[in-house]
């Protein structure tokens, strides 16, 4: 089987020593992904799930697959408040697949602007 790293060209991948998805065989596995584009973040935490969405998007298609391969997401969102707001986004990204759910609420994420992350895994069909 291959292993392939695929970045996102954020620094820090580089930095952190990660990869923002690894396929390995048909398995891909997306990092958790926040809303940050180009260094910049929106402060509504929808803009912030879409952003993470297209992000997520760009990784799978790099790896051969897309959101309808989707077999597992997990979502850390730091105000339980914010759970009504992005339930319709993965609704919108996810109705094909409707993969394996996992929310979670945290203190906080790493920077604290972020709202959500986003972790996906799918399964390429052979």
């Amino acid at each position: 089987m291959t292993r392939t790293l695929i970045s996102s060209g954020s620094p820090f991948e580089e930095v952190m020593g990660y990869s923002r998805a690894v396929v390995d065989g048909n398995w891909i596995f997306v990092a958790g992904t926040s809303g940050f584009a180009n260094g910049q973040i929106a402060d509504d935490v929808v803009a912030q799930a879409e952003t993470a969405f297209k992000t997520i998007s760009e990784a799978l298609a790099k790896a051969g697959a897309s959101l309808d391969d989707a077999v597992r997401v997990v979502v850390y969102l730091t105000d339980v408040a914010y759970f009504e707001k992005v339930a319709p986004v993965l609704g919108r990204h996810l109705k094909v697949s409707k993969p394996a759910n996992s929310t979670v609420i945290v203190a906080a994420l790493v920077d604290p602007r972020m709202k959500v992350e986003i972790e996906i895994t799918a399964l390429k069909r052979s």
